[in-house]
């Protein structure tokens, strides 16, 4: 058995989230409560939850964009965020890759350099990185594609380029905001099948938030579920579909439709 598989490799403890109160309300907020959670390195996690279930708090919390009322973040072991630790870091030096709802392409860049971009503002653009990023727009379909600006590109492309783009500087974890949830379904079908080949090349940590079931079930390994908010986690279901999946005939693989249900039920 491959222990490093199942050794922690990002854990989060007891972790909480309370909002000051403002103005005409009388309480403070509390978004997340007591939420606990491990991904073991290389896994593919992904995250669902009621509307409103703070699981784009949770991820702003991760990436060191929002600090925690309570709890701590560890990272490789090494404890990287907590209620009094040190400034936030955004991305924690680059091990921390975050792919949000919006694609966030300059729009005055090209494709090509949109994507190098993070590579040249850490001074890390060599010739090496040059080649692994023009295999990454290779695997994702957008060669031929360098010389364009984001307008005159379509929504699933632009959000191809905002992964490469990540990719790029090669972090171990990347997060995920539902980063498809504006495109239509067949688009989404077919980045599900890209992120799932641009992932299986090297096995990034990664952990996807999404509001469909479906989709979690298409992309990870395990799916967590969160209870409303203050929210915790509530529900573990580790995904038995063998990998590579048929992404086009997911539904009618054994063991979706049950597994569809208990999540669902999970989240009622």
């Amino acid at each position: 058995m491959d222990m490093k598989a199942h050794a922690p490799f990002l854990e989060v403890e007891g972790l909480a989230k309370r909002f000051a109160a403002k103005a005409g309300r009388g309480e403070s907020l509390s978004v997340i409560e007591d939420l606990s959670l491990s991904v073991s390195e290389g896994e593919f996690v992904t995250v669902v939850g009621p509307s409103g279930s703070g699981k784009s708090t949770l991820l702003n919390m991760l990436a060191q964009i929002d600090r925690p009322s309570a709890g701590s973040v560890r990272l490789r072991g090494e404890t990287i965020l907590g209620p009094q630790s040190g400034p936030l870091v955004p991305g924690w030096n680059c091990q921390i890759g975050y792919v949000t709802q919006e694609d966030n392409l300059l729009p005055w860049r090209r494709l090509e350099e949109n994507i190098l971009f993070p590579l040249r503002a850490q001074g890390r653009l060599d010739e090496a990185a040059r080649e692994r990023v023009a295999a990454l727009v290779e695997l994702a379909g957008l060669k031929g594609f360098e010389r364009f600006y984001p307008s005159e590109l379509s929504g699933g492309m632009r959000k191809r380029a905002s992964l490469v783009r990540t990719l790029s500087y090669d972090p171990p974890v990347i997060l995920m905001d539902e980063p498809f949830g504006a495109l239509d379904a067949q688009t989404r079908m077919q980045l599900h099948a890209d992120l799932l080949r641009m992932w299986n090349v090297k096995r990034k940590t990664i952990v996807f938030v999404t509001h469909d079931i479906a989709e979690a079930i298409a992309l990870g390994d395990r799916v967590l579920v969160l209870s409303r908010a203050p929210a915790k986690v509530i529900a573990e279901h580790r995904v038995d579909i063998p990998r590579p999946r048929d992404i086009d005939h997911l539904v009618l693989a054994p063991g979706f439709a049950a597994l569809f249900d208990r999540i669902r039920q999970a989240l009622i």
